[in-house]
């Protein structure tokens, strides 16, 4: 049976020290802040908010919440995050996707200023990642990162396949892979023979919105498979890209959904939240 990558645990140390060094800053004074956008009301978006404000509050960090009709129109909310740019007491802009569709998107994290995009979405933090520059990285790959590190799995010299090209988590999972020093294959919808290329892989990263469609068929036998995947089965409970079942006979670690990667993407928001604070100084 695969060891079990525990994403609860290894959240709860990250927090941990966000919330060591929070209370550190406010004996200096130093408030960090998190101002989160909501338009609309998305069940899922609500939950993911509501998970986010619990966090700030468990953490020491203010949250300022703006909940916007979801009629709103796009100058509104371009107004708003331009606003909270120009505040020196905002450190960190998350404006909660998916928007609406009479509102682009692109032009909307454009507009965040890069130095308070802890969501790691804007062009500039892309483009530094990609250079191997300093910014922001979204949540979910670098909280793989850490997954992997903390767990004590090395990446270096080590074949990684990465299932899904998306700017949130395939691509820049590719390229912290590489900065890790790991040999990196992206894979997609469009791939040929993806077993073929899965079953190379030392560390599987699926990300491909497809529930439970990787089985141990697609499984070197040891290797270290990353579930980014949430859905619902037909009995109603959560599960991934992964049939966990299947896959944890042959793979040497894998994470569950729940408890795996899902609680690393709020714990490193918190951490870039934090970072911003510190950069500003």
């Amino acid at each position: 049976m695969a060891y079990i990558i525990d994403g609860k645990a290894i959240a709860a140390q990250i927090k941990a020290e966000v919330k060591a060094e929070v209370e550190a800053l406010a004996r200096q004074g130093i408030t960090v802040t998190l101002a989160v956008v909501q338009v609309g009301e998305d069940p899922a978006s609500c939950v993911y908010v509501r998970n986010k404000k619990r966090t700030c509050e468990e953490l020491g960090i203010r949250s300022l919440s703006y909940e916007l009709e979801e009629q709103v129109a796009e100058e509104k909310l371009l107004s708003l995050v331009k606003e909270l740019n120009e505040r020196s007491d905002v450190d960190g802009i998350l404006v909660q996707l998916p928007l609406p569709a009479h509102i682009s998107e692109k032009k909307v994290i454009s507009a965040i200023d890069p130095k308070k995009d802890v969501d790691g979405f804007h062009p500039y933090n892309a483009g530094a990642l990609a250079t191997g520059e300093p910014g922001f990285v979204p949540g979910t790959p670098a909280g793989i990162i850490e997954l992997l590190k903390r767990s004590g799995i090395e990446i270096d010299k080590k074949e990684c396949v990465v299932i899904g090209r998306s700017n949130i988590v395939g691509k820049p999972m590719a390229q912290l892979l590489l900065r890790e020093n790991g040999t990196v294959t992206v894979a997609h919808s469009h791939t040929v023979n993806l077993k073929e290329i899965t079953r190379r892989a030392d560390i599987l990263v699926v990300a491909i919105g497809r529930r439970q469609m990787i089985t141990k068929e697609y499984i070197k036998p040891g290797a270290v498979v990353i579930d980014v995947g949430m859905h619902r089965d037909e009995s109603n409970r959560l599960c991934g890209d992964v049939d966990f079942e299947d896959v944890a006979g042959v793979a040497g670690a894998i994470t569950p959904v729940p408890g795996g990667v899902g609680p690393m993407t709020i714990a490193m928001l918190m951490h870039n939240c934090l970072e911003s604070r510190k950069l500003s100084r």
